[in-house]
């Protein structure tokens, strides 16, 4: 049944949004270094890796500069165009895609890039691989500003690693562990929520979610009131 939706949502997603994204797609064309889309490899179901798109925002060359594949606010290495996608979420929409493919699904934890993958607890990992990564899901809606919070860190790699990482695992695992139609729907609902009102703490209301670790919940507070 969530497939179907899957297709259904995604396809309709793809139509309605078809007059937004070719404008987007003209102006990266016309700016930064002229790239569209940007594939990168992700872990998907039963751990088989799958080509995630998004919008260019970064250099191309960004994976192997600065913090790698963590990506903190100000980054120097996000283009002009890619500082407003990525605020307002817009660079995940080519995703859609790889919904109607099959590679992902509408909810589900977010797909990982290995480095960040292997940062996750094996047993937390084994987890994952269970079922499709998704567009949206708690681990999108509870770090949606992680790159503010590894902005308020002085080693954002090592923060990533020992604080972000498990409690992120965690929540996944919740969601996994909690899957159902209408935790499928609420979701959807609050991501739309928080869109519109990025500060809003509605997660931690809708959901009875795992208490973040105070380290990471101090940092989670500071980034929401900066946003």
């Amino acid at each position: 049944m969530q497939r179907f939706v899957d297709i259904v949502f995604s396809g309709l997603a793809v139509l309605v949004l078809l007059p937004v994204l070719l404008p987007i797609m003209l102006a990266l064309r016309l700016t930064g270094e002229g790239e569209i889309f940007f594939r990168q490899q992700r872990i998907g179901k039963d751990g088989e890796p799958f080509g995630l798109l998004k919008f260019a925002t970064m250099l191309k060359d960004s994976p192997n500069m600065g913090t790698g594949t963590v990506t903190v606010k100000d980054d120097p290495r996000i283009l002009p165009v890619g500082r407003f996608l990525r605020k307002t979420k817009i660079n995940e929409l080519p995703q859609l895609f790889n919904i109607l493919k099959g590679d992902m699904s509408i909810v589900g934890p977010r797909p990982q890039e290995r480095r960040c993958f292997d940062a996750f607890a094996p047993e937390v990992q084994m987890q994952l691989i269970r079922v499709r990564p998704g567009l949206s899901g708690i681990g999108s809606i509870v770090f949606r500003d992680e790159e503010s919070i590894l902005g308020l860190v002085d080693d954002p790699v090592r923060f990533y690693d020992d604080v972000i990482a498990p409690y992120k695992g965690a929540v996944e695992r919740w969601y996994i562990d909690h899957q159902t139609l209408r935790n499928y729907f609420l979701v959807i609902a609050v991501t739309a929520w928080v869109v519109l009102f990025p500060r809003s703490p509605i997660v931690w209301r809708v959901f009875d979610l795992p208490a973040p670790p105070p380290e990471l919940e101090r940092n989670l507070m500071a980034a929401s009131t900066a946003g």
